[in-house]
């Protein structure tokens, strides 16, 4: 794409303009080399009494605190007749005005938009990505009123948004701020697709450079959207709006109300399997449509903002999101059964080769997910509420599945989720635990406090034969030491020591650096190097810690060379076919 020479344009609705909204907003990218944008918003002081404005602390699809407000400066505020109204930083993120009379109070501030990679607030020379939640300030009292927001952008631009347009390609309204904070706006220099499927109206958005096809991707999520009535009866929304980022340093999705942003390195479409990548997050986005924005768990309802809403089901939101994302893919015929297998022995490597899971519990790591940083720690004494709520939601499919005779699934228990609690948006455990005992005909208490209460326990193997399916490890063995190090010339930065490997009984940490083997310089990668050696050989590891040189001996290992393949059995069963047949809808 050729970027354009860009210019202001004077929008049709002025600077002090606003429409009848009773919170409005308007968005001025001044200076959008410099990542500066000017925001004006319009509140109504109902009585001559203080008025409180915040701005969130997290995003929705992000449990963790971001501290938003860092990037607001230049803070003012002015009544209807232009008198200034007293105001004072009261908390990080609040400012308490005192006007002395009713009527309007016109703020005004700059916001510093340069966190793309938080897919919070971005603005640069060829676009700007807004997620209210990093850029507009709300009112406890007036959190529940329509809004508007108008854009004023350079020439050339265009505007985004899965909220409803306004009265002109700029401006959006949106019945309240939790509908604004949940649906992002991209405007800059970008291209545009649609599409219509089953009645539903679709946007493809696509920010950047790089080596994507956008008609193919439009063709691909198009088939995408087609399958989702495998698991839900039903749609959450009249229009979808799919944004990419096609850019440098930045990578990561996030799911909002009728609508993503997916970002991804410009240079990783063009590969099978980096486009495929790219198609399994757009899925694992629109499953959230339903999982997360349509129903949720109750302790997220209604958003805090300010404070972390904590719940022991997000496994359920991310995890489960992320066991039906692929489903959907291979039902759509966009991934081959072969690449799904492929995945789920990556999958079911991962979990091996994380001792976090003998300590932690799917329940407890969602709760800790606004403190999970993950790294060495997280590794070996935590789990992940994506890859481990993963294989808990297999496990209750599996259960569901040869409970029931195969007359249900978790895909059924998720559309009774959305069919009881997608207007209220609130499930409980015991809501869970209750549509799956109705599925299966049996008291599933005791079987959610072994697996979700408790660290996951179960038979790998067992748990593929159901499916006829068996995990087959390569004969060839490779060496394992258990360090994972981010290698650089002359030296390993030591990033992760799994419990209980070679190295970690040895004494290694991360942060170790590694600089020598055998007294021989470092030169390649560690793992390579230690290629060269055998099972049980003692070899000599020269490392800085703290700045001291050190020497300690590694006694070596090794294990299954890659991650080993997910295969049919030779011989399944009927009850094999059967069970593969009700789980992912093809023939095994």
């Amino acid at each position: 794409m050729r970027f354009l020479k860009v210019f202001f344009t004077v929008i049709i609705m002025g600077w002090s303009a606003f429409s009848s909204a009773e919170v409005n907003y308007h968005i001025r990218i001044t200076e959008p080399q410099h990542h500066l944008a000017q925001v004006r918003a319009e509140f109504d002081a109902t009585e001559a009494a203080p008025l409180t404005l915040m701005l969130p602390a997290w995003r929705s699809g992000k449990y963790q605190i971001l501290d938003l407000a860092k990037a607001v400066t230049g803070f003012s505020a002015v009544d209807q007749q232009g008198n200034a109204v007293p105001w004072q930083k009261t908390e990080k993120s609040s400012w308490t005005l005192e006007p002395t009379t009713k009527g309007k109070v016109v703020v005004h501030y700059t916001v510093y938009a340069n966190e793309l990679a938080d897919r919070t607030r971005h603005i640069d020379e060829t676009h700007a990505y807004i997620n209210a939640s990093a850029f507009l300030l709300f009112s406890h009292q007036q959190k529940s009123q329509a809004v508007t927001v108008q854009l004023e952008v350079p020439q050339g631009w265009r505007s985004f948004s899965g909220m409803a347009k306004g009265d002109n390609e700029h401006q959006f309204v949106a019945a309240n701020y939790d509908v604004l904070a949940d649906s992002p706006i991209e405007t800059g220099i970008n291209q545009h697709l649609t599409f219509s499927a089953d009645g539903r109206d679709y946007d493809l958005v696509i920010w950047g450079e790089g080596n994507y096809n956008a008609s193919q991707m439009q063709k691909d999520l198009e088939k995408l959207v087609q399958h989702t009535d495998a698991i839900w009866q039903g749609y959450p929304y009249q229009r979808y709006l799919f944004i990419v980022h096609a850019t440098d340093g930045a990578r990561g999705a996030t799911e909002h109300l009728n609508s993503t942003v997916i970002q991804r390195d410009r240079f990783t479409f063009g590969k099978r399997e980096d486009y495929l990548a790219f198609l399994s997050t757009a899925s694992h986005e629109l499953v959230h449509t339903w999982n997360v924005k349509a129903y949720r768990p109750a302790e997220l309802v209604p958003y805090d903002y300010l404070n972390p809403n904590y719940s022991k089901l997000l496994w359920i939101s991310e995890g489960s999101t992320s066991y039906f994302q692929n489903q959907l893919l291979l039902r759509a015929g966009l991934m081959t059964k072969a690449e799904f297998y492929a995945d789920l022995a990556k999958r079911l490597d991962k979990f091996v080769h994380t001792p976090g899971r003998l300590v932690q519990s799917v329940s407890e790591s969602s709760f800790d997910s606004w403190i999970s940083l993950g790294g060495d720690h997280g590794t070996n004494f935590g789990v992940n509420i994506y890859s481990e709520g993963y294989i808990a939601s297999w496990l209750l499919d599996e259960l569901i599945l040869r409970q029931s005779g195969r007359k249900a699934s978790y895909r059924e228990l998720h559309n009774h989720l959305y069919q009881r609690f997608g207007k209220t948006t609130a499930f409980t455990a015991k809501d869970v635990i209750a549509i799956a005992s109705e599925l299966t005909g049996e008291d599933q208490n005791l079987w959610w406090q072994q697996q979700i209460e408790k660290p996951l326990n179960f038979d790998i193997d067992r748990l593929l034969a159901s499916f006829g399916l068996q995990w087959q490890q390569a004969k060839e063995r490779e060496i394992f030491s258990g360090i994972t190090a981010e290698n650089k010339s002359g030296f390993a930065l030591v990033n992760k020591v799994e419990r209980d490997s070679p190295a970690w009984k040895a004494g290694f940490t991360s942060e170790d650096l590694i600089v020598a083997v055998n007294g021989l310089q470092l030169k390649a990668d560690v793992a390579e190097r230690l290629k060269d050696f055998k099972a049980g050989d003692k070899v000599q590891i020269s490392y800085f810690r703290q700045g001291r040189l050190q020497h300690q001996p590694l006694v070596l290992a090794d294990q299954a060379k890659g991650v080993g393949q997910v295969v049919p059995v030779v011989k399944p069963s009927r009850q094999q076919k059967a069970m593969h047949q009700a789980w992912l809808g093809i023939e095994l």
